[in-house]
């Protein structure tokens, strides 16, 4: 299994913008082959002390894939070009962290 944490990161006061499109394109990334767990993540406003806040712009996609094929595929896929097209000019940044679990 693949893990993926993407960190977003919005220009000033797009969050939400880039989020509504984001969750349009969530029926279509759970459609996918191999797609797991897919889903945006926001700061918990309840959360301890110990939290370092992603901030105000920023939105985390939690992601888990059955392998590297099908993360790369879902990349490559129609609905992920549009979306990149749709909001690319809205973002500051986008770190992927793509990860397995220790053995």
């Amino acid at each position: 299994m693949i893990h993926v944490v993407a960190i977003i990161t919005t220009k000033p006061g797009k969050r939400e913008e880039v989020l509504r499109a984001f969750r349009e394109i969530i029926p279509a990334v759970h459609a996918e082959e191999g797609c797991i767990e897919y889903g945006p993540t926001v700061d918990a406003s309840d959360a301890p002390s110990i939290q370092t806040p992603c901030g105000n712009n920023t939105f985390v996609v939690i992601e888990k894939w059955t392998s590297s094929a099908t993360l790369e595929a879902h990349g490559k896929s129609a609905h992920m070009t549009e979306y990149a097209k749709q909001v690319g000019h809205l973002l500051d940044d986008r770190v992927i962290h793509i990860l397995r679990a220790a053995e």
